[in-house]
This record gives structure tokens, sequence and C-alpha cells, in this order.
């Protein structure tokens, strides 16, 4: 599926996906033409790992896992690669009697035994696998160990032959055999039991044929992918139960299980997709599931290309990739991508920074890494946590070097800047790395999520500063950079009295199971977003804020996160006020930000950073531009030009704390409920 969308051209990936398309019409609304086609280049120019089966040797162990040691050999859902990084929840150790071969069928497997169990067979029971796959072979056999009668249904006559082999009957639509027909004679003309979907087509017939072929009150599972436009009729009146099966089982795309290596109680949820996994590779050492049959191609990984292209090929069924083994493998976390090095090409005398790019994600790759390849610096090493996007954007963008391993960046000699662009939980400690390396450091907000890492990047800036030559400290507080709010602030220069502002952020809303929500990893929107709008309101304001107020909307049933709709009160020390509503709850086809400045009997409103208008403001009417600009690359451009020039870093760094700490306290507010 992922090859066939990857050679699609954009008419094609339009029609696979209307409802991001949809999400594209509404960002242009907002955005603008222009900033919607390079959000929509970036995206579909993000690679795509593919696979999930493998089975391997651990190499090391993360922190806290005790039920796994350096050595084991085990399955899991990583990618294909030569070493990948997998939570303990979707791994399983490999039993001796199991081959490796075998092994590296363990995640498929999980995904038909976990149709199989929400199809709930019962001993002697008849039931229908419709697609004969690997998917479909491994449920077959599956549904034979259950003591069921099983009749498989396929276009291709070979995988019926297989399917015959481990005991089902079978029905060959390429030589025009009736599935209804025969599913009525297997079934001794009451209707099977139950319907194993494993095919993969676009058509509805499937789906017709699965309820025509049950008995009043089966059952239907779907595994695979299918065309589902359903008969009410079908269903109605045989009162048919129709499920969809979700990968492997229980856990699955769940975060905390996933991620966070958090169990299932075993009292309670017997079947997870890790224990799936261990009953795959159990049911692989006592022979009663047998998958070497399916193996019809062996590849080195170095014809991957070659093994990949073999999916097309309707003789292909189980393709092996093997990698080298694990003593002639030499793992390397840094790889070449260009000639030279970085302090040659900057020239021994020249003041072009060095720079060191930690977190190679969506936002770093489609913004501020071009924003500093159009500054003229050397792109010396990109780093990322999986290796895959460090060497697709490395490549294309000019890195000499692609990584991930983050702390070799702060310790190479040549990398005189680091720009950290990783997930917020890590800004801090990064800070505090390159500060005591003497790196100048450019950090995506936020600084830190709590106080206390605020006040240890405090003294490491401060111990530096004592030492006479502090590196450069500058946050992606982009939004003062923006020309509309240059303009606003050239035009606010002679006002004589406070200011009065309001900042409206149509944020959109976020799952409740995302990164930025989770307090620990993300710190919460606020503290991650709302930090912008602070300095924006401080920026504007020109003086310290003396105190703030938050308030969010009350519980509600359905509201699962509260304080990304919330409003905050900042007051300045020369009178000004600004309200800050960051909101979650509004629609798509609102401008995502607006602000508004009242003050001497004038108003300027900026929406979306495209269009400024001035309303009762002398000499002043409005100010557009063709494409959105919220200052990204005007951001990054004093920051180069405060290093080769010699200067402060242009974002003070007064400021710079005073906007983290007052995020972080606004925070705070709305989780202690005060006001």
């Amino acid at each position: 599926m992922l090859l066939e969308f990857g050679k699609a051209n954009w008419i094609d990936k339009a029609r696979q996906q209307p409802d991001k398309v949809r999400q594209v019409f509404d960002k242009m609304k907002t955005d603008g033409v222009l900033s919607t086609v390079d959000a929509v280049r970036s995206k579909l120019d993000q690679p795509l790992p593919l696979g999930y089966c493998n089975a391997g040797v651990v190499v090391q162990t993360g922190t806290g896992i005790d039920n796994f040691a350096v050595g084991d050999r085990v399955a899991s859902n990583g990618h294909h690669a030569g070493v990948v990084t997998v939570c303990q929840n979707l791994c399983a150790r490999i039993p001796d009697e199991v081959d490796d071969e075998t092994a590296s069928f363990t995640v498929i497997g999980a995904i038909a035994l976990q149709g199989v169990r929400l199809l709930q067979p019962t001993l002697g029971e008849a039931v229908a696998v419709v697609g004969l796959g690997l998917v479909g072979l491994m449920a077959v056999q599956l549904l034979r160990a259950n003591g069921c009668r099983v009749l498989g249904i396929d276009f291709d006559p070979a995988r019926c032959a297989l399917a015959k082999q481990f005991g089902a009957d079978v029905v060959s639509l390429a030589d025009g055999e009736d599935p209804l027909a025969a599913a009525n004679a297997f079934s001794r003309g009451r209707g099977v039991d139950g319907v194993l979907v494993a095919a993969a087509t676009k058509s509805n017939d499937v789906m017709r044929q699965a309820a025509t072929m049950c008995r009043k009150r089966g059952r239907i599972v779907l595994v695979g992918v299918v065309g589902l436009h359903l008969s009410r009729d079908d269903f109605f009146k045989k009162e048919l139960t129709f499920q969809v099966s979700s990968s492997y089982g229980p856990g699955r795309y769940d975060q905390v299980y996933e991620e966070k290596g958090q169990d299932y109680p075993f009292g309670f949820v017997r079947w997870t997709a890790q224990r799936n996994f261990e009953a795959v590779l159990d049911l692989f050492a006592s022979g009663k599931l047998n998958v070497k049959p399916f193996i019809t191609h062996r590849f080195e990984i170095s014809d991957a290309e070659k093994a990949y292209g073999m999916l097309n090929d309707k003789a292909a069924l189980g393709v092996i990739l093997n990698y080298p083994s694990p003593e002639a493998e030499t793992r390397q976390a840094t790889v070449k991508l260009q000639e030279g090095e970085g302090q040659t090409l900057a020239s021994s005398v020249s003041t072009v920074p060095v720079v060191g790019f930690v977190g190679a994600g969506n936002y770093a790759s489609r913004v501020l890494i071009p924003a500093f390849r159009e500054e003229g610096v050397v792109l010396d090493t990109l780093v990322s946590s999986g290796g895959v996007s460090s060497v697709h954007h490395g490549k294309k963008t000019g890195f000499l070097y692609a990584t991930t391993d983050a702390d070799a960046v702060f310790e190479k000699p040549e990398v005189d800047t680091v720009v950290i662009a990783t997930r917020h939980n890590q800004h801090a400690r990064q800070v505090i790395l390159g500060l005591r390396q003497g790196k100048n450091v450019f950090v995506e907000k936020p600084l830190a999520l709590t106080l206390d890492d605020l006040d240890e990047i405090d003294k490491v800036y401060h111990a530096k500063l004592n030492d006479g030559d502090p590196p450069r400290l500058m946050i992606g507080f982009n939004r003062r950079f923006s020309p509309h709010v240059r303009k606003m602030k050239e035009l606010l220069a002679l006002r004589k009295e406070p200011l009065s502002i309001i900042i409206t952020i149509n944020a959109g809303a976020i799952p409740p199971d995302h990164w930025s929500q989770d307090l620990v990893v993300g710190g919460g929107r606020i503290i991650g977003e709302g930090c912008h709008f602070v300095d924006l309101a401080r920026f504007l304001v020109d003086a310290s804020i003396i105190s703030c107020k938050a308030v969010m909307i009350g519980e509600s049933p359905g509201v699962s996160v509260r304080e990304d709709k919330a409003c905050f009160i900042l007051s300045f020390a020369d009178g000004s006020i600004a309200t800050i509503h960051y909101l979650a709850n509004g629609g798509n086809s609102f401008p995502k930000e607006r602000v508004e400045v009242f003050c001497g009997g004038g108003t300027l409103q900026l929406d979306n950073f495209r269009i400024l208008r001035g309303f009762s403001w002398p000499g002043f009417k409005r100010m557009l531009l063709l494409r959105q600009d919220k200052g990204q690359q005007a951001c990054v451009k004093a920051f180069v030009n405060s290093i080769q020039s010699g200067i402060p870093a242009p974002i003070p760094y007064d400021e710079i704390i005073e906007t983290s700490r007052i995020s972080i306290d606004l925070t705070t507010l709305l989780r202690r409920g005060e006001v």
C-alpha cells in the first residue's frame, strides 16, 4: 500500500485522502496558497520507513528494562533496518525451537491471530477465510488448530493449494467457482458461522458475499482492506455482527502501552499485542503454525529495492530480507553524506557558523533547516533518533553528516552553533549541555518545562557570563521578527499612553494523547506554544510583565483537555495590559492568529500574519503580503548575523527568561485552578 501510494501523482494521492484535501483547502483560506503549497510539498517529502516484521538480537536495552537482556533473540514490529528501536511491549523473546526466518513472521501472525480472536470461533464451527495472502493462510491454520472447518477463498490457485495443504476446503475464483454456492454446500445449507475477510480490494462485493454466505447471527471480522459500502438489508435480516480487527491486539495505537511501556493487567486483558506475539511464537515452536511454505523469495538487504519490487509479483508471498550477522555488521551512529569538513569549508578565518542540528522533524526540516541554509552557514551534522529522516533531509539540504548520537554534536569541536528542535522535555538538558560546551544555542521554544530547569539554565548561563565570553542563547520566538509586527512596533514608537492588546489564537484541536499534551514530554500547549504570544505581547509593549492571571473553561464530560482553551491577562510595568485567548475549540476556517492593539484612539489589527490594518490610525491604512510571514527567516537571519558580527543575541537574555518563566507560571495557575 505504501509503495503504491509513493508512486502515485498528486492527483491520485488526493483521491486516496479526501480528508487531507479538505484540510488543505481550509489552510489555503487562512494561510494563503503559497504557504499551503510549501506545507503540502514538505509533507509529501517526508520519508516513510517500510516494514513492521523482523527478528533479531538485542544489542542494547533502555533504562528500567528488566525483562529483556543483551543477546536475547526477539521478534518485534520494528521497521526494516539493521538496527531498530522498539518499546518493550512490542517485542517478544523467541523460543530456542524457532529459527529466525520463522520468527520474522511473528507480527503478521499476530494480525491473523487477533482477527481469529475477535471472530470467537468454537470447536466444530464452519468458517470462511476470504483472501489467502500471508494473513489469510495463517488464519486458516489458526482456525484449524481451533477445531474449525475452514473454507478458503482466493483468486490465486497456488494460494488455494497452500490452504488445502493446511486442511481447508478451497474455492478458486480464477477457475470460475461460485463462492456462495461453495459456502452453502460447505455449511450443509445452513450458512457459515463466521467469515474472516483478509482480502485487499476496493470492491464492495467481498463484504456483500460475506454477509450472504453467513448464517443468521453469524460473525464477520475484517482484517484486510476492502470497500465498505454495506447493504443494510444484508446485515439487518440476519442480525449479523461485523467488527474490524485492529492490528496486533489490545495496546496497539495506545501511546501509554506502546511508548511508555505500561502493560495492561494480565487478569483483565488476557491477550495484548505482546501476548499475541508470544502465542504465535509458541505455535511456531509446537509446529501448529507453519510458515516455511510461504517463503517464496530471499534477498540480502543490499538488494532491498529488488525485494520490494517483488511485492507486485503475484508469485511472491513471503519475501525475506537478510541483514549481515551481528558479528559482521558495523553499526555506525554517524554517516558521512558529503565530502569535506565543516571547519575547512567555512575557512579558518571566516566567521561563518558551523551548525549542528538536533532534531529533524517536520518543523525543523520544513522551516528551520532551510532558513539556516539560506543564511549561508555550514550545515555540519543533522541528528534524528531513528536515522532515516536525518539521512534523507541531510542529503537533501547539504549536511556533511547524519547521526543518531545527539551528544556527539555538542562535543564536536568543529560545530560552534547548535540548533535544538527535539521534543520539549529534552530542551533544557540540551541547552545546558550546549552552553557548557561553549556553543551558540538556538532552541525552538520552549526553553524549559519547569522553573527548576529554568533556574539551572540561568545558573549555567551566568557562570559563562562571569567567565567573560558567554555563548549566544536564542529561542525561536519568531513572531516578533514578522514584517507586520515590526511595522506595528514602528507605528507604536511615538505612543504616549499604555497599550491594550488582544491576541487570539485559534490553535485547533490536538488529540489528548499527542506528545505535546503530555505534561512530562510536551509540557502542554501553553508552555509549548502559548509562550510565543507572551513574547509577542512583551515585545510590542517593551516593558516588563509585573503580574499575570489565567482562567480556562470549566469541566465538561465532553472535554478531556481544558488548558488549551484558556484566557490570560498580563499587566506590564508601564501600565499596559494584554489579553491572550488561546483556544483549541474554534473553526478551521477562522484565522489562526489575530493581534489587535488599541492605543490613543486608534487600532491596529493583524490577521494571520498576512494583512495588517489600521483603524483611525494617522498615516496608515493597510499592509498586505502575498504570503504569510511569521518571521521565521528573519529570526534565523538575526541570530546568524549576531554570531558573524560579534554582537549579542537578537532577543535579550532577560526577556527570554522572563517570558519562559511567565509561560510556566500561567500553566501552573491553570492547573492549580487559581486566578
